[in-house]
């Protein structure tokens, strides 16, 4: 097939590609940047902005499925920025879809478009959205979610994804972000460490997407609805980061800060930096405090049934290959 990824150079966007090209596909991806390595390996590359209409109508051109995972990530900067992208680029890529006929759009969305701030132990899709958000991110991220939602129809048939805390080999974010904070000895815990979080490894993100499109193209149950997709086996949150710093080569996080606390230096870090118009990303915010001290799992029991979803590569598997990965590397 004819195969178009937008943010085809992130993290899940390049795993994804790379699997929809050994499986023989013709893959496009339309990015910000340039990638060499997919270029090398014949992947056709249109770059632009989500929000320029004109670009995105040329790359979505002649697909016939489109997996838009492209978005403003992060937790601080302009409402205005994450509106252009998040909002008004998928509204580009839902009517660039229709203009061309492509049928089939795949979403990626976040289960933090339903975090209102308290535990979320065992939520599923029922769960609503919240009347307010502590972030920009997951409001404009809902906002789109629900825009491919109302597009599904007979001539395009959608269906979202809502994986969660992707992570693994690869990763330009996360990780390593993580990693140099914890050599740096800035890394500590919000509040015990010991909440539950259920991530989900790179490789069953991408599962999850190829099913969700097969789905959708073999009259599957799943157009017009929303999924959550994690590796179904939630772990506390102090054990999956010193997992990962391990994996890495770093010591152990042990230090801790109070939630409460967290949260108050999170509400003045960004008056402050409201105030004197920083645009980098505070050390603390609202929406990271309350993220942090909270639990985070879901019931994936309708992507389980809906999709086939069957989550392949362990919590303990994807450990043992990161660690592989960075001993590579070294």
């Amino acid at each position: 097939m004819r195969v178009l990824v937008t943010g085809g150079g992130g993290f899940l966007g390049k795993a994804l590609v790379k699997k929809l090209y050994s499986q023989g596909h013709r893959v496009r991806i339309f990015c910000r940047g340039d990638y060499p390595e997919l270029r090398k390996m014949g992947v056709e590359i249109h770059r632009g902005n989500l929000a320029e209409y004109k670009r995105v109508h040329r790359a979505v051109e002649d697909s016939e499925l489109v997996y838009h995972v492209a978005a403003k990530a992060g937790v601080w900067g302009a409402y205005q920025e994450y509106f252009a992208t998040n909002v008004m680029g998928t509204q580009n890529v839902i009517e660039a879809c229709l203009s061309h006929r492509v049928p089939y759009l795949v979403n990626t969305s976040s289960p933090s478009v339903i975090f209102d701030g308290s535990d979320q132990e065992g939520n599923d899709e029922s769960t609503p959205y919240p009347a307010k958000y502590l972030a920009y991110y997951p409001q404009t991220k809902a906002m789109a979610e629900r825009m491919v939602t109302e597009a599904d129809c007979e001539d395009l048939k959608t269906v979202s994804l809502r994986p969660h805390l992707i992570w693994g080999p690869e990763d330009t974010q996360l990780i390593p972000r993580l990693v140099a904070q914890a050599k740096a000895g800035k890394l500590k815990l919000i509040g015990s460490g010991t909440k539950r979080i259920d991530a989900v490894y790179i490789d069953n993100a991408v599962q999850a997407h190829i099913l969700a499109a097969a789905k959708l193209m073999h009259g599957g149950r799943c157009h017009g609805r929303t999924y959550f997709v994690t590796n179904d086996d939630p772990w506390p949150f102090d054990q999956i980061l010193n997992g990962i710093l391990d994996a890495a080569g770093v010591g152990p996080v042990t230090k801790h800060v109070p939630a409460n606390v967290a949260y108050i230096l999170g509400a003045i870090l960004e008056a402050a930096y409201w105030l004197m118009r920083k645009t980098e990303e505070p050390a603390m915010t609202r929406f990271v405090a309350r993220q942090l001290a909270t639990s985070h799992w879901y019931d994936i029991t309708a992507a389980k049934k809906d999709l086939g979803y069957d989550p392949e590569v362990s919590m303990e598997e994807g450990l043992r290959r990161l660690g592989e990965w960075y001993k590579s590397r070294s």
